[in-house]
């Protein structure tokens, strides 16, 4: 039995290559997600989340006007290094140990197919089983994702699905082949609440029960609080705090991470107008020097223009000069 985490990326950067100049879309990013682990990557639409998880996946796009590539940090799948390996040895890895759930099922599924011949084909581009036993599998995934009546909704398309059940059929595919990773992008932002909770629930039971490891993507702290064991809270492609979800959400010690706590409609009281993080994330072409929260920061000083280091406190880590003090965590209201 291996101790080894399911994931490991450490000192990760990744660069946009545009016209106007190099995008620091990623910059210095360090965390591990063990097997049956749930870690939420959580920040504001622009912060790296989406494109640590493309880098992760492999699905930069190298060539054009916008390309973006992995310049620097390792990327460990147990214990193999998945930046020394080549396009085709990535493509036998995506699916198969690495899986990832996007916000629109639409992206994983195709229009035109039925759901069977889907799910059939990712099983069988990895496993040399027969059709027969490759389409009792797809079925046993669906009804791992709640979904009634499999045998009939394997027939069907995916337009003839509610957006709901498109995503648990996504989730089912990602599940099929049992990988040691699963990454989803926000999958439930576009549900309304009650299908929402149902696919968290089950989420998390699939991973207690297989030992796959999860990397969940959002901006909403309230998903994290119920679902992650650890979080890593983002800013401006780095990550400025990380730690088990009970410290981090209890008691926040970097004032991003205690204004994202902060603006969560549940924690203002009925008709009074909702806190908020002044200002906007800096664009990633033309980031402040120094730590780059500090123009939006209420406790940022001169000592804020030069770089904050990583400190490390067992499972806790922070990049500020100014943290928050325990005394200071945030009360129930």
């Amino acid at each position: 039995m291996t101790n080894l985490p399911a994931l490991t990326v450490q000192n990760l950067q990744m660069h946009f290559t545009a016209r106007e100049g190099v995008v620091k879309a990623v910059e210095d990013v360090s965390f591990s997600v063990a097997p049956g682990q749930i870690l939420g990557l959580v920040g504001e639409s622009g912060s790296g989340k989406s494109m640590t998880a493309y880098s992760i996946m492999g699905l930069m796009d190298e060539g054009g006007n916008n390309s973006g590539k992995i310049v620097a940090g390792k990327i460990l799948l147990k214990d193999q290094d998945l930046r020394g390996l080549s396009p085709e040895a990535m493509r036998r890895i995506r699916g198969n140990r690495i899986a990832m759930i996007f916000q629109d099922p639409m992206m994983t599924l195709n229009p035109v197919l039925r759901i069977d011949t889907q799910m059939m084909e990712a099983v069988l581009a990895h496993q040399d089983v027969s059709k027969a036993t490759a389409r009792a599998m797809a079925r046993d995934a669906l009804l791992r994702v709640g979904i009634a009546s499999p045998d009939e909704r394997l027939l069907a398309y995916p337009h003839q699905f509610s957006g709901g059940m498109r995503q648990r059929v996504a989730i089912a595919i990602a599940l099929l082949n049992k990988p040691d990773l699963i990454i989803c992008d926000e999958p439930t932002t576009a549900l309304d609440v009650t299908i929402q909770g149902q696919i968290l629930y089950e989420m998390q039971k699939l991973c207690r029960e297989s030992g796959t490891a999860l990397i969940w993507i959002t901006h909403d702290l309230s998903v994290i609080a119920g679902l992650a064991d650890a979080v890593c809270v983002m800013y401006a492609g780095k990550i400025v705090e990380s730690g088990s979800v009970q410290e981090v959400l209890e008691q926040p010690q970097h004032p991003y991470t205690h204004g994202l706590i902060a603006s969560s409609p549940s924690r203002n009281l009925p008709g009074r107008p909702l806190r908020q993080i002044p200002g906007m994330t800096p664009s990633l072409l033309n980031l402040p020097s120094g730590c780059a929260f500090r123009t939006r920061c209420e406790r940022a000083t001169a000592v804020c223009e030069n770089t904050p280091s990583l400190s490390i406190n067992g499972e806790r880590t922070l990049r500020c000069f100014h943290p928050i003090s325990a005394a200071m965590g945030l009360t129930h209201e």
